[in-house]
């Protein structure tokens, strides 16, 4: 590994080591009007949300890197106390890096970046109509951290009123897959949040009871060559480990009535696998099982994946624990 301590780094380039680590960064697109009522917009990728009794949210309008000088949105917050902040889509990407630059503060960025400026209910800055997500805010507390170059300044907001387009929700969420939100990553790399980036994890606080842990994961299954480290946090989040018993009765419930022929079986195996058929998947490896092949074990531990990764612990347990009994 490489070891930096930041007071041995020119500022430019931690500035890049940060951008590339602390990513994907959601992006707020914060939007200002100036005293002489000039409307400002500017992407900031240092933001989260920090709480919901009151909302609160922050973001970053840092000092610039080259001269230390202030930014618009910085200097209107302070002006006004008042911002909206906007979430940004992959359908207005383009038009967001547009605004990002520093355009003179007698510039309106909605005219610049082609985005529609529309009235908002509590403060004076334009919402952004274009995204599916606004905030009316207002401003807190702005906490500085130097007066250098880069250097921070933390733009703390409470939400007052959030206006979100009906269609993005399903079952009462909003869904990932219809906002379509973009992330900051380094340089001029962004990464865009829905398809087959998006994915489920049951978060342990939901389930009934406290998983039984890494620690009590038997040795043969951390010690294959098939789960990932992932694949093991996942099977230690159960409450129980199934009895033989048990593993028994789910073995016994495949029906074994045919053998099957090495070469057919394998063909077989992998046409399931490519369908993440975990069922039919442990339905060929245990028939290739009763023909003694010597990679049955190998088969079900992949079966066991499988079920794993589709949210069926419960089948990968009992398919992980039979595979050990094939290799004595």
């Amino acid at each position: 590994m490489l070891h930096y301590e930041p007071k041995d780094l020119p500022v430019r380039d931690l500035h890049k080591l940060l951008l590339g680590g602390v990513a994907p960064r959601p992006i707020a697109l914060v939007s200002t009007i100036s005293q002489d009522g000039i409307h400002n917009l500017s992407p900031f990728s240092f933001f989260n949300a920090f709480g919901a009794n009151p909302p609160m949210i922050a973001f970053s309008p840092a000092r610039r890197g080259r001269d230390a000088s202030l930014k618009d949105t910085y200097n209107n917050l302070i002006a006004s106390n008042e911002c909206v902040v906007q979430a940004v889509t992959y359908s207005m990407v383009e038009q967001i890096s547009l605004a990002s630059t520093e355009y003179p503060p007698d510039v309106d960025e909605f005219a610049k970046s082609g985005l529609t400026p529309i009235d908002s209910d509590l403060v004076k800055p334009k919402r952004v109509k274009e995204s599916p997500f606004q905030m009316e805010c207002k401003l807190v507390e702005m906490r500085s951290y130097g007066d250098k170059g880069a250097s921070a300044n933390m733009a703390i907001c409470e939400v007052l009123k959030v206006h979100i387009v009906n269609d993005i929700f399903t079952d009462g969420i909003i869904d990932p897959q219809k906002i379509d939100l973009v992330g900051r990553m380094s340089g001029d790399y962004y990464c865009r949040a829905s398809g087959s980036s998006i994915f489920e994890i049951e978060k342990p606080n939901q389930k009934k009871g406290i998983g039984i842990g890494f620690d009590l994961i038997p040795d043969f299954m951390k010690e294959s060559k098939v789960y990932t480290a992932n694949n093991l946090a996942k099977f230690a989040g159960v409450e129980i480990i199934p009895g033989e018993k048990t593993v028994t009765e789910f073995i016994n419930s495949f029906s074994l009535e045919t053998m099957i022929d090495r070469d057919e079986g394998l063909n077989e195996f992998n046409h399931y696998q490519k369908l993440a058929d975990y069922k039919l998947m442990m339905q060929t490896a245990l028939e290739l099982s009763e023909s003694n092949y010597k990679k049955s074990k190998y088969l079900i531990e992949l079966t066991a994946k499988c079920a794993l990764e589709n949210n069926d612990t419960d089948f990968a347990w009992k398919a992980a624990l039979y595979a050990c009994r094939l290799s004595h």
